[in-house]
């Protein structure tokens, strides 16, 4: 049996990874949850921001962080473009899913022409500080994630609960025509709601800088887990990848330390299958 420090610090790893795959999930699902396209690129956007984090550390020298002031709103921009195609050309769900699967290849290959298929490693000041807590070392990075992560997902929450332009586009996703009848600019708010899911890709992007090593392939290595992240934690639901992304990181940590690397990547799926067999309603 592993020690219980090890449990005890991989559990705290699985938290920070699930972070990540919260944060990675947030835009998809408000995307798919309030838009409803099921928008592949996602994972090819947070690919590029984090790409476009590391060239501006490279080459300018930019804290990571700094670099959101340039990847905001040049994501947003994206985002917006995005949806008003799929406006102008009445792309329909399962149709998002083969466009945007057609615009990942496409990035991909932008990525690996500009930034070649070589592993890139973003070089910067606290990379490597960490903090010890009794037995168990927080990595800076990992905490910002954390912390960028939970700030977006409750603040997003509240944002959709409570505010006026949040209760306008859960009633635009509920009934378009209903809430079209009372006002609610319907095409306005999907431009805005597709800009900050592409945004929130963009800041899943430098998270993704801050604390992996990138290359164009991996792209694909995302998909699957924060697919079940999102699905497991609800379409629209902004807390929901957050949390289902925790306990997924927390489980693939444990089934690692106590049992195997290469069982890990079932984890994932086994949630989510067990959630449709308990829950077939969920998702």
């Amino acid at each position: 049996m592993p020690s219980f420090n090890l449990v005890a610090q991989s559990i705290l790893s699985g938290i920070f990874i699930g972070a990540l795959y919260g944060l990675v999930g947030l835009g998809l699902s408000l995307s798919w949850g309030l838009l409803r396209q099921i928008n592949l690129a996602h994972f090819a956007l947070a690919f590029l921001g984090a790409y476009l984090t590391y060239q501006l550390g490279a080459s300018w020298h930019m804290d990571p962080l700094l670099t959101l002031v340039v990847i905001l709103p040049a994501f947003f921009l994206i985002g917006v473009a995005m949806q008003w195609a799929f406006a102008k050309f009445a792309i329909s769900p399962f149709n998002s899913l083969l466009v945007t699967f057609g615009l990942t290849v496409i990035i991909e290959s932008l990525i690996q022409w500009i930034w070649t298929a070589d592993y890139r490693k973003l070089e910067y000041s606290y990379a490597a500080v960490k903090f010890k807590i009794g037995p168990l070392f927080v990595p800076l990075p990992e905490l910002l994630t954390l912390l960028i992560a939970a700030g977006l997902s409750i603040g997003t929450w509240a944002a959709l609960r409570y505010t006026d332009l949040g209760k306008a586009m859960r009633a635009a996703a509920e009934d378009a025509p209903i809430a079209a009848a009372f006002g609610v600019n319907e095409r306005g708010l999907a431009l805005l709601l597709s800009g900050v899911s592409a945004a929130f890709a963009g800041v899943a992007g430098v998270c993704l800088a801050l604390s992996f090593t990138l290359a164009p392939s991996q792209i694909y290595t995302w998909v699957g887990v924060v697919f079940a992240a999102v699905m497991i934690g609800g379409l629209g639901n902004p807390l929901g990848p957050l949390i289902a992304g925790i306990v997924i990181g927390v489980s693939e940590a444990l089934t690692m330390a106590l049992t195997a690397p290469a069982w890990a990547p079932l984890v994932s799926f086994s949630l989510l299958i067990l959630v449709l067999l308990l829950r077939p309603g969920k998702v």
